[in-house]
């Protein structure tokens, strides 16, 4: 199927998922990941409706970002989703509308001190190692709040939600759980600075819930997702 024809699918299959769950489908933000994929390409995913543009790497973002700024249909929302090293914050902490992939404290005081500089708010997403995974990074479940807490004197970072990264497996129901104690820590961050002056608060706006891919994205908005990050769903295997 076409570009046109994939988009047009998820988008039914994101209504039905969210109908399930007793959610309304506008919900749901759809970000299309182009990691490896052409400038042409994401043209036509842009064409299909798709506004808001996930990159993984700093060295694929860049020129794909300054290519897009002349064109006359555009991305409404730049993400960046993939692991990000310190050293290379300052590229890309212009140009991004949020960070998915905040692991660690120390990359948040870069994202801050860099955000400083230019005189922007930043907002991200925690990653949350939500199965332990050795192989992957990410805060560890338990480790949720303290981070989130840590947070709140930073004066240009803002915390937007959490994002995870679930085991790849055959059966997307087998992710179930790992979305909702994503959704159960996210509530309890909410629940701990309702009545304070925090980061919650500071965002004015629900926390954000990134999860799932193509192959489970919708178990993930079943569990509460209110973003999901689609990359083969909409090319087709790379």
């Amino acid at each position: 199927m076409s570009i046109y024809e994939n988009v047009n699918a998820i988008r039914q299959q994101i209504a039905a998922s969210a109908r399930k769950a007793g959610r309304k489908p506008e919900e749901i933000k759809l970000i299309g990941v182009t990691k490896t994929i052409c400038t042409s390409r994401i043209s036509e995913l842009l064409a299909a409706g798709v506004e808001i543009i996930g990159e993984n790497r700093v060295q694929e973002l860049l020129p794909k970002y300054e290519f897009f700024q002349k064109e006359r249909i555009r991305p409404r929302e730049w993400h960046f989703i993939g692991h990000l090293q310190k050293n290379k914050v300052k590229y890309i902490v212009d140009k991004v509308d949020l960070i998915h992939s905040v692991d660690s404290l120390d990359l948040a005081l870069e994202i801050n001190k860099r955000g400083e500089q230019i005189g922007k708010v930043v907002n991200i997403l925690a990653e949350i190692n939500i199965a332990g995974e050795s192989s992957k990074h990410g805060i560890e479940p338990s480790e949720a709040l303290e981070f989130a807490e840590s947070l709140v004197n930073m004066r240009f970072v803002r915390l937007s939600g959490l994002m995870c990264i679930p085991p790849f497996v055959e059966n997307a129901e087998d992710n179930r759980v790992f979305f909702r104690n994503l959704r159960e820590i996210v509530g309890g961050i909410d629940k701990i600075f309702l009545d304070t002056k925090s980061i919650s608060c500071h965002n004015e706006k629900p926390l954000e819930l990134s999860m799932g891919m193509s192959a489970d994205f919708s178990v993930a908005i079943e569990e509460g997702a209110t973003m999901i990050r689609l990359g083969t769903a909409l090319f087709g295997e790379r």
